[in-house]
């Protein structure tokens, strides 16, 4: 017997990031997963939906994820089979009863990898369609990964310029300013960035910035770890516009990665759009190679359908 219940707050996020980690090759968000988790878009409990057996331990969970307009989900591997469509009927009634409020959203998308062709048959009978070939429009995305055998570039900081991890709840404001201007986006909120600072997989050491010679922060590189599969990644990453051309997101993205080499990663992942050729770039000049492909299936809810 499946039961679905109510979503506790953050003492049920370990068990969530737990479960991700049980099937590593189904899921996409796996060590990033206490960034994503720690959203505002979990501030309201009816977006998450949990699904345990009758002993209570976990067996699925979805979040309608705001931010990123997407449906994020992990179900255990011996339970996929009977939950997955489940999960899709509640995150499509869930997108229609969040129209009109501010967790809304007029599409919503998910993502899946190629051998997953029983997930994207459910997303098609669900109403779901790839975005792989729609045109000028289409979208898919990649997961690059790193081994620590490679070995860094070297790279010089401008003058005056320093890496150093981010002074905790002091900076958080600074932070939270610097990732809305890069991202152009409002997305970013103070109370999710301190929520980060609490995650049990939280590494202070592995959350840098680079300041400019005023002090003023200029870019930003969070990296997180799971020390158990000794693997890490990197999200997000950025640089201020005023300060590009400088090498700075080279720079803190090899301070990071040796950071997360040092403290026992033995590859690290980061997930890019196929089409943002500057973040291309600089992946594969650092070393990272496709690992697997990523499909975008979409759904739209325009309000008008019952």
């Amino acid at each position: 017997m499946t039961v679905r219940r109510d979503f506790s707050g953050e003492t049920d996020i370990p068990a969530m990031i737990a479960l991700a980690r049980l099937a590593p090759s189904d899921n996409l968000h796996i060590t990033d997963l206490p960034y994503r988790l720690s959203s505002w878009a979990l501030d309201r409990p009816d977006n998450v939906g949990l699904w345990a057996d009758a002993e209570g331990q976990l067996l699925a969970w979805a979040v309608m994820h705001t931010p990123f307009w997407a449906i994020d989900y992990a179900c255990h591997p011996r339970a996929e089979r009977y939950l997955h469509r489940q999960i899709l009927s509640w995150a499509d009634c869930r997108a229609r009863g969040l129209l009109d409020t501010p967790y809304g959203r007029p599409m919503w998308f998910i993502n899946v990898y190629p051998h997953q062709t029983g997930r994207m048959r459910d997303l098609e009978d669900a109403g779901f369609a790839s975005q792989a070939a729609v045109g000028e429009d289409s979208w898919s995305k990649v997961l690059m990964e790193r081994p620590a055998h490679l070995s860094l570039p070297d790279h010089v900081l401008p003058a005056g310029f320093s890496i150093r991890p981010l002074a905790g709840q002091d900076e958080v404001e600074a932070y939270v300013l610097l990732h809305r201007a890069v991202f152009e986006s409002k997305n970013m909120t103070v109370e999710w960035r301190a929520r980060t600072l609490r995650q049990a997989d939280y590494r202070p050491d592995l959350d840098l910035v680079a300041a400019a010679p005023d002090g003023r922060l200029a870019a930003f590189c969070v990296c997180w770890l799971d020390a158990g599969a000794r693997r890490g990644q990197v999200e997000p990453l950025g640089a201020d516009e005023a300060y590009r051309g400088l090498g700075l997101g080279r720079a803190i993205l090899a301070e990071g990665l040796r950071r997360l080499y040092r403290s026992g990663a033995q590859t690290v992942y980061v997930e890019t759009d196929l089409d943002r050729n500057v973040a291309m770039r600089l992946y594969e000049w650092m070393g990272f190679r496709p690992a697997n492909d990523v499909l975008v299936y979409r759904k739209d809810y325009d309000g008008s359908q019952s």
